[in-house]
């Protein structure tokens, strides 16, 4: 065992000799591999970073719940005329108030409603601000991360009193140089008094529910009031437990409730959808696993490339050893010795071009790419390296073997 370990150490500080002695060669030789590695890697990073990003932006509209809409988010491949959409009602206030009251499977549920490019003021100061309305246990849903201030009490919510929580922009802008807390501010005509302020999230590269630095947060009959003349209908979202495995029971409970308050009889269709996060999600997963396979056929290509430029300098040097090979297999050294000698350089030669072409990934995470942070995860590093060791593998075998092969007294005389 000890003699083996030996002949490897050999085999490796032959390779590092023949690789430092030809070092425009081995530059040139790697670089193809430096690109293969730098286009799939790269590809993969960037997917990765953008899936993360989109993920978190799904997160903030809750996880383990399913929301109770006229649309729903993914359309079937079935033949669906969009009218039939278009004509279901919305779901409304009291749907909600029936589905909480009656909900067995539910931990918490909610109602909301949207409006976008509202105007809110303080003396000179104004900006625009998306509007949500909520009920009391939408904090429940999702988090609303309070760094000042408190959230709403429940008597607030359902008296709908013209109390506000603003994103961090929000408060930046109208109160620039005080404390937003207790102070008013005009929403439509409106006096509204914070009552909270939002931790600062910063944007993301996708918002589902709107970028919640740039939001104000009012209860749901209180938007109503101001926004909707009193309409109150708007999206319903419950949340399941943790219990419920695909939140089955919850959605088959919703369903008969909803279709039994809607009075659908049981030959007619639902006239509402149930969408789920996790569907968006899936669907996302789907689109980011065909990007990654076309990375990895783009890379592939170069690496191929690459691998063959290897092979051929890997030829190049067994014909220029061959009085070496020769001189060494008749002082003892085995075929497998010869062999390690060649199939080490050869992966040498991927692995720092891999090395490398990592290396320029990593670099690029530190380019401004707005809202988008790449990271290059350890996962997608041993990726990369055991890639670039196959292709030195299969790049050195063959010259390996046949340098193993030679007859030592014609390796001598080829000089």
């Amino acid at each position: 065992m000890l003699k083996f370990f030996f002949l490897v150490f050999e085999s490796f500080r032959f390779a590092g000799q023949a690789l430092r002695e030809n070092m425009l060669r081995t530059i040139l030789s790697l670089l193809g591999v430096t690109v293969g590695i730098f286009s799939i890697i790269g590809v993969y990073t960037m997917v990765d970073s953008l899936e993360s990003n989109i993920k978190n932006s799904l997160n903030s509209i809750g996880t383990n719940v399913i929301y109770v809409q006229k649309w729903p988010w993914l359309f079937s491949s079935g033949d669906y005329p969009w009218w039939k959409y278009f004509m279901r009602p919305e779901p409304k206030y009291k749907e909600f108030k029936y589905l909480k009251d009656n909900l067995e499977h539910a931990q918490a549920g909610a109602m909301m409603d949207f409006t976008g490019n509202v105007t809110c003021r303080k003396n000179s100061n104004s900006i625009s601000a998306l509007c949500e309305g909520i009920t009391y246990e939408f904090n429940e849903i999702t988090e609303v991360p309070i760094v000042n201030g408190r959230y709403f009490a429940q008597q607030e919510i359902e008296s709908g009193k013209n109390v506000a929580i603003l994103g961090a922009d929000i408060a930046d802008a109208l109160f620039p140089d005080s404390d937003p807390i207790g102070q008013n501010f005009k929403l439509k005509g409106q006096n509204m008094l914070v009552i909270g302020v939002q931790e600062r999230k910063g944007k993301q590269i996708v918002e589902f529910d709107g970028e919640p630095d740039q939001k104000v947060i009012i209860p749901f009959l209180a938007h109503k009031k101001i926004f909707s003349s009193g309409e109150l209908t708007g999206d319903i979202v419950f949340k399941g437990y943790d219990t419920d495995e695909g939140l089955f029971e919850l959605e088959g409970e919703i369903t008969g409730l909803l279709r039994t308050k809607r009075g659908l009889r049981p030959s007619q269709e639902d006239d509402f959808a149930l969408n789920r996060p996790e569907a968006a999600a899936a669907m996302l997963g789907q689109l980011f696993s065909t990007l990654r396979v076309s990375g990895f056929f783009i890379g592939i290509f170069s690496l191929l490339i690459g691998g063959f430029g290897i092979a051929n300098i890997m030829f190049v040097s067994v014909k220029e050893r061959t009085n070496i090979i020769g001189i060494q297999k008749s002082l003892g050294a085995k075929n497998y010795f010869i062999m390690f000698q060649f199939l080490f350089e050869s992966v040498f030669l991927c692995i720092f071009g891999g090395l490398f072409g990592i290396l320029l990934v990593y670099l690029l995470s530190f380019l401004p790419l707005g809202t988008l942070d790449i990271v290059l995860s350890y996962s997608n590093i041993i990726f990369g390296l055991a890639i670039a060791s196959i292709i030195g593998i299969i790049s050195g075998i063959i010259p390996a073997w046949q340098a193993a092969r030679l007859d030592p007294v014609i390796a001598i005389r080829s000089k």
